[in-house]
């Protein structure tokens, strides 16, 4: 019987998480305005997992709840009641904090734990699958054969593409200490992205190679991925719920094809092409090869991406008979953009412009202040329009 691994996306709204389904994800994992990691991701309320059930239950996608921040004893009663409300609307909670672990065992809802807990052995993975866990959501400080060891024990979960964290596991304090926004409460500010000067107790500055000296590359394991499987590897994580909707459709489609089958040599290196296009701060294979070096930090200030995308209006109608949408632009464009849809429904819609109406006459290029008419897949009202652009590195 044919390995079967599930390819997991993030989603922080229902753009990103229609995008991610479209694009061929098996599972979601998604927060809830409370207890979440990823506090400043727009998140979702408990009114809207029965939405969530209606989009991903068709399709057999399963639903994973993180609620994997530090809870505090005042927290305690909210959290039951947020436990007993998601019971039966998700497929698992990622959690580590043990007041949630009691919580879960307590209503019968499967639990995984967090990459938070670091679990980075083998006798406390059995610990926590003596504990009820079904899943270990591993330390990205692990190497593949680290991994592989576990992998024997319980199901792993592993991040494959995205953000990497300078702390152990993402347990960082820095955010806590200079801003009181606690890392450990999804608040994180990321001071690690920024520049820094070194500077001695008399004032003297010294200038440093590079000076972003606590911003990790992102992970890209698609070159390896084949040794991942191999590692005894089930799910497969990206990481962004702080991204968009465009970067989650690009990254999960790639990957989806390399867990389908073996890449060749030139299907990885298009394969990077892709990922490359979205959002990056350059690529690192993280732990899972070697320990990583000084090269395995960015010298980006913000992303390495090769494409960007620009709003250009809002879809204000759409025929379907004839498959016309009426667009009101805010910028110019022309015959030939490429240009992408998003919407809260319908995901990601891609196209090249072929033609151009305004007021039935057929034109070139459009400016701004314009209703413009142009053929499409089906949209909807108020879909935002992007149009792409090249970016020179």
């Amino acid at each position: 019987m044919e390995q079967k691994y599930e390819l997991l996306a993030p989603a922080g709204n229902f753009p990103m998480l229609v995008a991610a389904i479209n694009a061929g994800a098996n599972a979601i994992y998604f927060g809830l305005k409370e207890f979440s990691m990823r506090a400043a991701a727009k998140n979702f309320t408990i009114k809207d997992l029965d939405k969530i059930e209606k989009i991903c239950k068709p399709k057999n996608v399963q639903r994973y709840l993180t609620l994997n921040t530090i809870i505090y004893n005042e927290e305690i009663k909210k959290l039951e009641k947020v436990i007993k409300k998601v019971k039966d609307k998700v497929d698992a909670i990622i959690c580590w904090d043990l007041a949630v672990i009691q919580l879960c065992k307590k209503y019968d809802i499967p639990f995984f734990i967090s990459t938070q807990a670091s679990v980075s052995n083998i006798e406390t993975a059995k610990f926590y699958k003596k504990l009820g866990a079904k899943r270990i959501i591993l330390a990205r400080e692990l190497n593949l054969k680290q991994i592989k060891k576990i992998s024997k024990i319980i199901d792993v979960e592993c991040f494959i593409h995205g953000a990497m964290c300078v702390a152990v596991s993402g347990r960082c304090f820095t955010s806590q200490f200079l801003f009181n926004k606690s890392a450990n409460r999804g608040e994180c500010l990321h001071p690690c992205r920024r520049t820094y000067t070194v500077t001695d107790e008399e004032g003297n500055q010294l200038k440093v190679n590079n000076n972003r000296i606590f911003s990790a590359k992102d992970l890209c394991t698609l070159p390896f991925i084949e040794k991942m499987k191999k590692a005894g590897v089930t799910s497969f994580k990206i990481e962004g719920r702080n991204r968009d909707s465009r970067y989650v459709d690009v990254v999960v489609r790639v990957y989806k094809k390399a867990l389908e089958k073996k890449l060749s040599k030139q299907e990885i290196k298009q394969g990077i092409q892709e990922l490359k296009k979205v959002y990056n701060r350059k690529f690192s294979s993280g732990f899972y090869l070697k320990m990583p070096t000084s090269d395995d930090f960015t010298n980006t200030e913000n992303s390495e991406a090769t494409e960007k995308k620009h709003f250009v209006g809002k879809v204000v109608h759409y025929f379907t008979k004839i498959k016309v949408a009426t667009i009101k632009l805010v910028s110019q464009l022309k015959v030939g953009d490429e240009i992408i849809i998003i919407g809260k429904t319908t995901g990601i819609e891609k196209a090249v412009i072929k033609n151009i109406e305004i007021k039935n006459n057929a034109v070139q290029k459009a400016k701004k202040g314009d209703e413009i008419g142009i053929q499409l897949p089906k949209v909807r009202k108020n879909d935002e329009v992007y149009v792409i652009k090249k970016i020179k590195n």
